[in-house]
């Protein structure tokens, strides 16, 4: 795979999570002037609409494993790019929450079992959602988003609107459902400050994998069907 594409993933998805888990870290209950839940979800929806813009041209923006399965399963990339994206999605993570982990622990106090914005259902959801309550949120999350992705970039829709629509629709999503999961809808954003946080952010990652791709592979298929075909 073109390597500009793989670093296009790889600078995208670290800013999705430094930008999104950081407005969760930093800002939201910042005394006085936090941004709360809805900030939170503003940010994340901003990462992705401003790289849509910066990126979508080099790499398609996927920033998520989900998506490129998604995209894969609605036939619109190769069976063979799915890997190189989402390693280089994962890698990015990585990077974002480490350097996320590092800004925040320089405040003094600062505890990494808080979290660093890790997704998690029971007693680590938010709101203290079960599993399935978790797993069904995140399934349904994952599949209208990429409903929307495919609908929004597909080649008879307007064009240049995609990234607001998509921006929009993560932003909606978080709004839903961060008091659920701490929404996830992207694996790569989950394992991020997995890794860093470990135990049971660790322990529960898996459904943050699971779940996503579950509702991003019904949504190719699904899209697939009601597509429109353009006349020939």
């Amino acid at each position: 795979m073109d390597s500009k594409k793989m670093f296009a993933e790889f600078f995208g998805t670290f800013w999705l999570v430094l930008g999104g888990c950081g407005s969760a870290v930093l800002a939201a209950a910042f005394p006085g002037v936090g941004i709360g839940l809805l900030g939170v979800a503003l940010a994340f929806g901003l990462t992705v609409l401003t790289m849509a813009y910066a990126i979508g041209h080099i790499s398609g923006c996927h920033l998520n494993p989900a998506v490129t399965v998604g995209l894969w399963a609605g036939g619109r990339i190769k069976a063979k790019e799915v890997l190189p994206y989402i390693v280089s999605q994962v890698l990015g993570a990585v990077a974002g929450a480490g350097v996320l982990y590092f800004i925040a622990s320089g405040q003094p106090g600062f505890d990494i079992n808080g979290g660093l914005a890790s997704n998690g259902y029971g007693e680590h959801s938010p709101g203290g959602y079960s599993l399935l309550s978790g797993f069904v949120t995140e399934i349904a999350m994952t599949f209208f988003f990429l409903f929307i992705i495919l609908g929004a970039t597909d080649e008879l829709a307007p064009k240049g609107y995609a990234g607001i629509a998509i921006g929009l629709a993560l932003t909606l999503i978080h709004l839903i459902s961060i008091p659920v999961t701490n929404t996830s809808v992207n694996p790569a954003r989950s394992t991020g400050p997995a890794l860093f946080v470990g135990g049971w952010a660790l322990s529960q990652l898996w459904m943050f994998w699971i779940a996503p791709i579950i509702g991003a592979v019904l949504a190719g298929f699904v899209y697939n069907y009601f597509r429109v075909k353009p006349k020939s």
